[in-house]
């Protein structure tokens, strides 16, 4: 995709990036090596998580990569020192992880950020920072489509701890000064995404089943959600990050078009050409922490940025199922 703004704005701009081996951390990662940015990609490299060193092969030794925890303050801060532009984005992503293991999920999403924010304040006290929060923390919508003036009512732990993680980026723009934007994506799917479980998105799962030839589930079925593809997140924050009107806001990230569980599972099928799947109703434990039908008002941020998505449903599922296909036996 080519902007001149992003162009002109990543040119030798220092950025670090927390989660940067993740999913969407790896994808921003290559994007931004192309714009010619110095980069340094912070990375658990935990295995419950996103992480996964293949996911940056394609960097070729291009950009400093850092395996701590974002909770190690002592060895992040130095890492921070100088830098342009932060995009924080390292997170326990699992909704039923964070019910069964609250307090891990309260470390991660809740008090480390709030540590990596006071070691902003000292070390890159003018940098740009973006926080990728998420619609999980508007819970159970009470109308369609959501915007951001909608309730915030998580239904899970990992909701509420992301909803505070977010609201320090913005009480620390509001106190402190820092640059910083929260924007909440939708589903977010392409490339590189977790597919060996359900830890970070359902439509993995879905993609590793027809691809192993076998059938998959669909919970419910009649569900309505919308679906990003990757590389238009990955924009999204590359502007999020850039314009001036952003600081200290707040922004839903959505999808092309709404769909149905049943609708995205057989564009699934479309995409790959064979397979097929089940519905069954929700597993008890699923069901108390599911949300139901979501889809995002993103005009807001679009009206500020000019952002638009690119690549519809049916074409970003190709592309994921042909990189998979290609590439499969690193993410299983």
């Amino acid at each position: 995709m080519e902007n001149p703004e992003i162009e002109r704005g990543f040119a030798r701009a220092r950025v670090v990036i927390t989660g940067g081996l993740g999913f969407i951390g790896s994808t921003l990662a290559l994007r931004l090596a192309g714009l010619g940015a110095d980069l340094v990609l912070v990375d658990s490299l935990e295995p419950q998580y996103g992480g996964n060193r293949f996911n940056i092969a394609p960097l070729q030794g291009r950009g400093r990569v850092e395996i701590l925890d974002i909770r190690d303050t002592e060895r992040l801060k130095p890492l921070l020192e100088g830098c342009d532009f932060l995009f924080n984005l390292a997170g326990q992503t699992s909704h039923l992880d964070s019910m069964h293991d609250p307090v891990t999920d309260l470390e991660i999403n809740c008090l480390a950020q709030l540590t990596l924010l006071e070691a902003c304040r000292s070390a890159c006290p003018s940098a740009r920072i973006v926080f990728a929060s998420t619609r999980q923390i508007y819970g159970r919508p009470h109308y369609l489509p959501v915007d951001e003036k909608h309730p915030l009512h998580p239904v899970d732990v990992n909701g509420v701890n992301k909803m505070a993680g977010e609201a320090y980026h913005i009480l620390y723009h509001d106190v402190y000064g820092l640059r910083a934007t929260a924007l909440r994506l939708t589903n977010t799917y392409g490339p590189r995404m977790r597919i060996k479980d359900a830890r970070q998105t359902f439509v993995g799962v879905w993609l590793r089943a027809i691809l192993d030839g076998k059938p998959f589930e669909v919970w419910g079925g009649a569900q309505k959600r919308d679906f990003t593809y990757v590389d238009d997140a990955v924009e999204a924050l590359l502007l999020a990050a850039l314009k001036e009107e952003t600081k200290g806001c707040v922004f839903n990230l959505g999808g092309e078009r709404p769909v149905t569980l049943d609708e995205l599972a057989g564009l699934v099928v479309a995409a790959h050409g064979s397979g097929d799947f089940s519905r069954h109703e929700f597993p008890a434990e699923r069901k108390r922490i599911d949300i139901g039908d979501y889809y995002a008002d993103d005009a807001l941020f679009k009206q500020v940025t000019g952002w638009r998505g690119t690549v519809v449903l049916e074409d970003g599922l190709k592309r994921s199922l042909t990189y998979f296909r290609e590439n499969l036996t690193h993410y299983v």
